[in-house]
């Protein structure tokens, strides 16, 4: 009886997480109103949310992120699956999902406890632990792992050095194989490899149901901008045929926006600790998110003229800020916005000819603007004081 009732109710359930565009009459339940009612009584009885899934927890110890990646073919994954809290931990739960286990788990993590003592604390006081799926890792770097034994198969797990990955109703062990020699093998900040885990495991079969929603969540430290401690990053995709697909195009915007403005804030935060190696890594960072941008013919000009004003303004990479500056003019030429930025570029790079007319035009687009007035000022009295023959020193 269990199993015929249990087997209704994930049916019922996949109905449910249909967008209602795809349902139809000829899903609805049998016997009409009476069954939808007592449907919702079973649920109100039955009130687990179900999250067959595959999921990676990891930590980088150099920079103290920590964070999680998850694909699933249900509904708003990123709800319910990934927590983390930077200087912490990160909590992966999943299968059928006792979704306190990330509140109650990062709480005992920040009481001292380890991964695997966390773990089995959560454990413990479940009386159904046999149906949950569970990855910690802890800032420490401790790692832990369970998967109950009424998953579903195929159903489990694998820890590495600092990593765990994890998945249930998966199209074969491969998929957690997959994750985990993807990410060992990817280079990059931790968000580039935890994406690079998710495709290679939709790559060796993921959730043999299919694809509805992901989610990345990943947590740093910082003294000057504690926000970045629980949403560094946070990107969810809920309802959508690739999800993974669409959640590496959101990265790529954030890495020009977002992103980019965080790792010049770690750059300085870094600088005025003399710490200047991890000052010039967060500058790298920036410099790879920009060739990246460039490389990709569909980057917009929001995104180029984003990159090219952190650079310029922090007088890094400057020619390659001009080439940024120079596309995202030329994709929307009619912008006051991204010609400002190119004067801007112009400016820093001693071409103050070049920026006294970018900055004009950019105020004819954009009338009786006194920030325009003030740069265009700004660029003539850098190029006025300029002594014949004088070297040009960047500002």
């Amino acid at each position: 009886m269990l199993i015929a009732v249990n087997r209704v109710l994930n049916r019922y359930r996949e109905i449910l997480m249909l967008p209602l565009s795809r349902r139809s009459n000829r899903f609805a339940p049998p016997g009409g109103r009476f069954a939808l009612l007592l449907f919702t009584s079973i649920l109100l009885l039955h009130p687990a949310r179900s999250e067959a899934t595959f999921s990676i927890v990891a930590i980088d110890t150099l920079t103290g992120e920590i964070g999680v990646a998850v694909q699933s073919r249900a509904f708003n994954v990123g709800m319910a699956v990934p927590w983390v809290e930077a200087g912490v931990g990160a909590i992966a739960t999943q299968a059928s999902t006792n979704e306190s286990f990330g509140p109650r788990g990062l709480a005992l993590l920040r009481s001292g406890l380890s991964a695997e003592a966390t773990l089995r604390s959560l454990l413990e006081a479940d009386k159904e632990s046999e149906s949950r799926q569970v990855g910690i890792v802890d800032a420490r770097g401790g790692r832990a792992q369970h998967t109950g034994a009424k998953n579903m198969d195929w159903a489990g797990g694998i820890i590495g050095d600092d990593f765990v990955c994890q998945g249930n109703i998966l199209a074969g062990e491969t998929v957690v194989e997959a994750m985990a020699a993807a990410f060992g093998e990817t280079d990059g900040e931790l968000a580039v490899r935890l994406l690079a885990a998710l495709v290679a495991a939709q790559e060796a079969g993921g959730d043999r149901r299919g694809k509805q929603s992901a989610a990345l969540l990943v947590g740093r430290p910082s003294d000057d901008h504690p926000e970045y401690i629980t949403r560094y990053i946070d990107l969810r995709v809920d309802d959508d045929p690739e999800p993974i697909d669409e959640i590496q195009r959101l990265y790529h915007i954030l890495e020009g926006t977002d992103l980019a403005l965080a790792h010049i804030r770690y750059a300085k935060e870094y600088r005025a600790a003399d710490r200047e190696h991890l000052a010039e890594r967060e500058m790298r960072r920036v410099s790879q998110i920009l060739d990246g941008a460039l490389e990709r013919e569909e980057t917009s000009a929001g995104t180029l003229n984003s990159l090219a004003w952190f650079l310029a303004t922090n007088n890094s990479h400057l020619d390659r800020a001009l080439e940024a500056a120079r596309r995202a003019a030329s994709l929307e030429p009619e912008s006051f916005e991204i010609l400002d930025t190119l004067a801007e570029v112009y400016f820093r790079l001693g071409r103050y000819d070049e920026a006294v007319a970018t900055g004009t035009k950019a105020l004819t687009l954009s009338r009786d603007d006194e920030y325009l007035k003030g740069q265009i000022r700004r660029f003539r009295d850098r190029r006025t004081d300029l002594a014949p023959g004088g070297t040009v020193d960047r500002p």
